[in-house]
Order: C-alpha cells, then sequence, then structure tokens
C-alpha cells in the first residue's frame, strides 16, 4: 500500500466517524466546509464600511483573514464546523412563553440564556480540541486550530457552507432541528475531509425577527447594526449606553433573545446533553436589587467560569442601573426601595455609573 493511499484511507474512516465521536463528545451536529468564502468578502467590508460592527475593532482589524481561512491558519484546506445546543437540559416546554412573561415583571433581571450557566467558550475549546485528539489517534499528527469564537472566523458562513443551518433574518445560523439556540466552534485541517453539503434556507417570508428586535436593530433581513443591538449595547459597548436606546432595554441586563424567541423554528430547540449550562443562580430569575447589592467581589465570585464576567463589575452596575430607570418608569410595587438603593450608591460609584444612576432616578413616576 502506498503512503499516499493509507492517508486517504485514514481520513475516509475519520469521515464516518466523526459524527460518531461528535455526539459523544455533546456536540449536535458536525458539518465540514471548503475555505473559499470568497463571496463572502465584500458583503463583509461593506457591514465594516457602513460602520455596524461599532466598538468591535477586532472584526476590522484582521481584514479579510476573516473570510480567507487558509491565510489565517496557513496550510488549512477543511474547516470542521460543529453545534452544541445550550437550553439546560432541565427547561420546560413552555419556555419561549415564560421568557416572555419575565419582561412584563420589571422588577426581575433577564440574563440571556446562553449566559447563565458555565462560559461557553471554555465548554466549546475543551471538547473541539477533545475531537481533534480523537482526529490525531486515527490519522496521526496534522495541523489544526481550535476556534469558538475566539478569533477572525465567519461562523455562521462557514456552519452555512457546511450543512449546519442556514443564515436567518437575524444574521444568526438557524436549523430545522435545533432552531437558533445553539453555539458554534471549528477545527481548521490539513486533511482533505469530504465536504457536508449547504442545507435550503427555510425562512420564508417570515420576518418575526425583525419585528420583535426591541431597538430595529435588524436593519433589513440579513443586515445587523450591531450599535443598536442589547447585546451589543450591554456586553460590547464600553462607555455609556445611548440614551436613545435605555428604555427599549426594559430589565435586560447582559444580552437579549428576543429575535430568537420570536423566531417560528426555536420551537425545535434542543437541550443540551451537557450540565455545564445549566442555569447558575441566582441568573435564571434574580430580581434586579438582588443584584445591585452585589459589590465587585461578590460579583467576581458569582459570575467565576461564566461569560458575564468578561464585562467586568462596572458595566455590570451600568446595564442594571438602566434596568432600575426601566423598573422605576414602569412603577415596580419595590419603587422606593429602587430609589433608595441608586441613591445609597451613586457618590461611591464611578463616573459612569454614577451618570446611568441619574438616568435611572430622573425615570421615576412623579
Amino acid at each position: 500500500m502506498s503512503q499516499g493511499s493509507g492517508v486517504e484511507q485514514a481520513i475516509a474512516r475519520v469521515a464516518r466517524q466523526l459524527d460518531g465521536w461528535a455526539h459523544t463528545l455533546g456536540f449536535s451536529q458536525i458539518g465540514v466546509a471548503d475555505v473559499d468564502l470568497s463571496s463572502a468578502e465584500q458583503p463583509l467590508l461593506d457591514w465594516l464600511a457602513a460602520g455596524f460592527h461599532g466598538e468591535m475593532g477586532y472584526m476590522q482589524a484582521h481584514g479579510l483573514k476573516r473570510a480567507r481561512p487558509a491565510e489565517l491558519v496557513p496550510g488549512t484546506v477543511r474547516v470542521i464546523t460543529a453545534r452544541m445546543a445550550y437550553l439546560p437540559l432541565g427547561t420546560a416546554e413552555g419556555w419561549v412563553e415564560h421568557e416572555w412573561q419575565r419582561q412584563e415583571r420589571p422588577g426581575e433581571a433577564i440574563v440571556s440564556v446562553y449566559a447563565r450557566g458555565r462560559d461557553y467558550h471554555k465548554v466549546l475549546r475543551q471538547r473541539l480540541q477533545a475531537l481533534a485528539d480523537q482526529i490525531a489517534e486515527a490519522v496521526g499528527p496534522f495541523g489544526y486550530r481550535v476556534f469558538t469564537d475566539s478569533a477572525p472566523v465567519l461562523e455562521v458562513e462557514l456552519a452555512a457552507r457546511s450543512g449546519l443551518g442556514w443564515r436567518g433574518k437575524h444574521t444568526l445560523a438557524l436549523s430545522r432541528e435545533g432552531g437558533s439556540m445553539f453555539f458554534l466552534g471549528e477545527i481548521f485541517v490539513d486533511l482533505a475531509l469530504p465536504l457536508t453539503e449547504p442545507v435550503t434556507p427555510h425562512c420564508g417570508s417570515c420576518e418575526a425577527c425583525i419585528q420583535a428586535c426591541p431597538t430595529q436593530a435588524i436593519l433589513t433581513p440579513y443586515q445587523l447594526d450591531a450599535r443598536r443591538c442589547i447585546s451589543y449595547l450591554t456586553i460590547e459597548q464600553g462607555g455609556p449606553i445611548p440614551v436613545e436606546f435605555r428604555r427599549a432595554m426594559g430589565n435586560r441586563i447582559y444580552g437579549c433573545d428576543d429575535c430568537q424567541l420570536a423566531c417560528p423554528w426555536n420551537k425545535y430547540a434542543q437541550r443540551s446533553t451537557l450540565p455545564d449550562f445549566d442555569e447558575r443562580e441566582p441568573l435564571g430569575g434574580a430580581q434586579l436589587l438582588e443584584l445591585w447589592a452585589w459589590n465587585e467581589a461578590e460579583f467576581l465570585r458569582r459570575t467565576e467560569g461564566g461569560a458575564i464576567r468578561r464585562i467586568g463589575h462596572e458595566r455590570w452596575r451600568r446595564n442594571l442601573a438602566v434596568a432600575l430607570g426601566n423598573a422605576l418608569a414602569a412603577g415596580a410595587v419595590d419603587a422606593a426601595a429602587m430609589k433608595a438603593a441608586l441613591v445609597a450608591e451613586r457618590e461611591a460609584s464611578s463616573p459612569l455609573v454614577r451618570e446611568h444612576i441619574d438616568w435611572a432616578l430622573a425615570q421615576a413616576a412623579p
């Protein structure tokens, strides 16, 4: 047997076993994409030129490497794509309606579903590495690099090209089997694995996500202005939250799920098979006042190992101040306690937080 045919047989064996290995590691689906993303280059450049990335300068810093995997990781000929469901295992059937109802309780704090458990970066990176290790056992040493929302990678584009789903009008990846409640990860490899076929888009004429967005961040189908997105504002925005978007934030203090809650395909959202994404107390239903009482040490302790920690205590307080202001405007039953808590922390707060406290107090009903 020639060396070349031996490698080809090993690659064919990996292709047959990849799905099984991935499911054992907790992934919902695996695909394989080509590295030619040239058709995505101009849309990326146009989006950046419009400034829709806001303060996310890292999206512009790498230029077209996002659309050129073989330049980002020399030697790459395929990208293994993976999706992993993140709805907690015990999530009830009526979870979508439950999440909508929480917005009607102004004193309650809403953290995006994906951020209530362990930091997904850590979970996916470890399991993608384990998958790469299994491939290495089958073919021997090979060139690869693991990514999970951690480098200039066009994740949704690669997911769509490899059949994990299609790009929804909210710009997230959508799957008929799993809605959009999943994370994406990739392994750039120098193995010529057989490609998996893309799937047909199934959004049709539906624009529920566009209509549901509280800040009209989805300008047109497939066009998102991140600067208007509540997820961006509460996580990526470094300074003051623009006044014109504060009321629309409601009681969302970290991220926003509205476009996903409105999407009909999420009735098929899958539960995670891993305990990592189970809700940590009290992130599934805490009161704003409870979270406002956390000092920085308590914040760091409570968010250890989670995605929320990355924004830091100051942005956390900034977001909470906005939510408390919206609760005051809504006539929350504990309005007096909220005002007292805001006033008590005003002088000791940073200028950024103090400005949001002042805004919040000004929202109180006369």
